[in-house]
């Protein structure tokens, strides 16, 4: 059960239709599952939804590489939503569907590319040991420079705020979606 109540763009305050409207106008262009709910606080909202858009379409990580980011920090939270709308965008961006079910299973996945490995075990080793080893971080390094490595912790942080949000208020998935993190 979603904790907070959905809500008509009628209903918003000034504020909150202001950001509303920058989300609709920007590269989004929609507003969905824990970005409604961060309009409970437009400031957050705001700030929040400006990292989103530079994490997601601005960074000098291939595209491939930030949707894997987000899948395993979307599978480490078991956040459902984010899930549903990132496996098949990591997907057409050129995550392997055998890589992308292994994440979703908590199983190790196998890469052909070397990029993919480290964005990988970096995340997973910040996620899990809240560290990451010296090796790992030359081979992220090696892989994306500086500014990548820099980039890649801020996308795992931004969608691990998006992920916190969708399963502390609880935000559901598309009516008629399979739940991929459910049970059994």
């Amino acid at each position: 059960m979603q904790r907070i109540p959905d809500w008509t763009v009628d209903s918003l305050s000034p504020a909150q239709r202001r950001v509303h409207d920058a989300i609709i106008n920007g590269p989004r262009g929609i507003v969905e599952g824990p970005l409604r709910v961060w309009l409970q606080s437009p400031q957050l909202a705001e700030q929040a939804q400006a990292l989103g858009a530079f994490c997601r379409f601005g960074t000098s990580l291939a595209p491939r590489l930030s949707e894997l980011a987000i899948l395993v920090t979307g599978a480490y939270w078991r956040a459902g939503f984010e899930w549903h709308a990132h496996a098949p965008i990591a997907i057409k961006a050129g995550i392997e569907p055998a890589v992308a079910e292994a994440i979703r299973l908590g199983a190790i996945p196998e890469f052909a590319r070397p990029d993919e490995a480290a964005v990988y075990e970096f995340a997973r080793e910040l996620l899990e040991r809240r560290a990451v080893s010296d090796s790992t971080y030359r081979s992220v390094e090696a892989h994306l420079g500086q500014t990548g490595a820099v980039e890649l912790v801020g996308i795992l942080g931004y969608y691990g705020l998006i992920s916190m949000t969708i399963v502390a208020f609880q935000v559901p998935i598309p009516a008629g979606s399979p739940d991929p993190f459910a049970e059994g």
